[in-house]
């Protein structure tokens, strides 16, 4: 079950993030009819018209169809995928960094929708709006308690650019229910999650998807810690399931001098493509640490691997996720949209970034709780990762071996910290009990004036976590004792985290992680020594 739990949390990004790697703007539109030889074409369509025309029961020719393409695309690999309208939409939404909506993060927490983030510069943080709020209704209509899908009030709280929601929230801060009227509006996601100084000259920049916009979010913050004082730089790809290739060669190329080649594709249907640096970015010299782990896919892995080829950084975590397959896609006239792999990915190096998946997807995916069971993840040595049995061994620009077969090796090897995973853990967050409590518990007693008093001095007490304990209890988290002693850990470092993002939002989330975090601590190490 843990194993399990674990592994559905690491896959959850995959899952709901971009699932392909194009060029920008990469991408046709209409029938796929001509890619048929000859005389197929004609016995599709006239498959499809002799069930619509006579087929004993009505039915839904355009779900057959779709039902029909999902099958099809089954057959070819895990990443070719069709997506209906809104999903297309979404994708495309999520890449470009920008959305119409009111620019909250929210979680569902016993059939109430909780918000647990408020974009600053959104329509929310203008009409009021706090993490914490819980919406107990969209335009009168009740969505507490109903048993509603937070993708129907998603529905309800998107609209046209311009026009209202009026959103009833109940706060412990306020003695009943208020309405907050919020005007719909262009909201902009910046792909960087975090830039700050850990030390008087080493940055730290988490970067969070490859999107339109990435490459300059980027640089503006590497520009900022530049000013700072920065000279070794901390690159945080972990959780970072990629996005546009594009995005990924440009950042790449603010670390590489001129004419270096950061990736290649190739496929039956498509010669090789070579991508090379330009020469004109602006950290060419410095140190540089890449972080990884087993959920660092695509776009994220075409540049670990071209730092590590290159000797240009130093890769620390674990093994990436293992997908090398581009994906162009294809549009239709009705919204939908064919994302279909096209080629692959290979290093500098000619490592081909895709693992296997030759025994179907399910195997594909469930290669992640693989590494789990057999100990790749969590072993305190790095001797029994899937790729040292391949046996495919390349070289890097200096001549150090490196190994190929499937997602990128680290450098350094920095095991999982499982000991305070379990059921219980997995149930607290997943169901929103920690944010929840401290969001409108915690969070309501005294402000903290700094992240950095967060981080020095704030601690869970004993009788407060008795009085958590007692709130996840009413919330249906009936565990024994010792799944409470086992998870304490990571409960403790969750809640902290939760505490500093109530009141310094994202950067507090990630800087108080961060100070607990064995891989930050490992670059630290190489990037001090001379």
């Amino acid at each position: 079950m843990v194993a399990a739990g674990y592994a559905a949390t690491l896959i959850l990004g995959m899952a709901l993030g971009p699932k392909f790697l194009e060029e920008g703007g990469n991408s046709r539109n209409g029938s796929f009819f001509p890619f048929f030889k000859e005389g197929r074409e004609d016995k599709m369509l006239r498959i499809f018209d002799l069930i619509s025309n006579s087929y004993v029961d009505s039915l839904n020719i355009d779900s057959i169809q779709e039902k029909t393409i999902t099958g099809v695309l089954k057959e070819l690999d895990p990443h070719s995928s069709y997506l209906p309208p809104r999903d297309a939409q979404e994708q495309t939404e999520n890449l470009e960094g920008n959305y119409t909506g009111i620019g909250v993060e929210y979680q569902m927490i016993r059939d109430t929708l909780m918000i647990t983030g408020v974009n600053p510069n959104g329509p929310s943080a203008e009409s009021g709006l706090k993490p914490g709020d819980k919406i107990v209704r969209v335009d009168g209509y009740n969505i507490a308690g109903v048993g509603i899908t937070s993708r129907k009030i998603l529905d309800m709280i998107r609209g046209r650019e311009g026009t209202q929601v009026k959103l009833t929230i109940a706060r412990r801060s306020l003695p009943g229910i208020e309405v907050f009227p919020v005007k719909r509006s262009r909201v902009q996601v910046n792909s960087v999650d975090i830039a700050y100084m850990v030390e008087q000259n080493i940055g730290y920049i988490r970067v969070s998807r490859f999107g339109a916009r990435t490459k300059d979010d980027f640089v503006d913050s590497l520009k900022m810690l530049q000013k700072r004082g920065l000279q070794s730089l901390i690159l945080d790809l972990r959780e970072n399931g990629g996005g546009y290739l594009s995005a990924a060669t440009g950042l790449c190329d603010q670390f590489l001098g001129p004419k270096k080649l950061i990736v290649y594709t190739r496929g039956a249907h498509e010669p090789r493509t070579d991508y090379f640096s330009s020469g004109n970015g602006i950290f060419e010299k410095g140190k540089l640490v890449v972080l990884i782990d087993e959920n660092t896919a695509s776009a994220s892995e075409v540049l670990a691997g071209a730092v590590q080829d290159l000797d240009r950084g130093v890769i620390v975590g674990r093994r990436s996720f293992g997908k090398g397959l581009v994906q162009e896609q294809f549009n239709f006239g009705d919204g939908s949209a064919l994302n279909l792999t096209v080629a692959r990915y290979y290093t500098p190096s000619g490592r081909s970034i895709q693992k296997s998946y030759q025994k179907g997807s399910e195997a594909y995916y469930h290669e992640i709780t693989d590494r789990l069971n057999n100990g790749e993840l969590n072993a305190r040595e790095h001797n029994i990762d899937t790729l040292f049995s391949l046996k495919k061994l390349y070289r890097t620009a200096s001549g150090r071996v490196i190994y190929g077969g499937g997602g990128i090796m680290p450098d350094i090897y920095v095991p999982l910290d499982s000991t305070s995973y379990n059921d219980l853990y997995f149930d607290l967050f997943s169901k929103g009990v920690i944010a929840d409590y401290i969001y409108n518990v915690m969070a309501q007693k005294r402000a903290p004036q700094s992240i950095e008093e967060v981080v020095k001095d704030f601690q869970i007490a004993a009788p407060q976590m008795a009085n958590f304990t007692a709130f996840a209890n009413n919330s249906g988290m009936r565990y024994a004792g010792d799944s409470w002693q086992r998870a304490r850990k990571h409960i403790n470092r969750e809640m902290k985290a939760l505490y500093a993002r109530y009141y310094f939002g994202d950067r507090g989330y990630f800087q108080v992680l961060n100070s607990e975090d064995e891989a930050i601590a490992r670059s630290l190490e190489v990037l001090r020594h001379p």
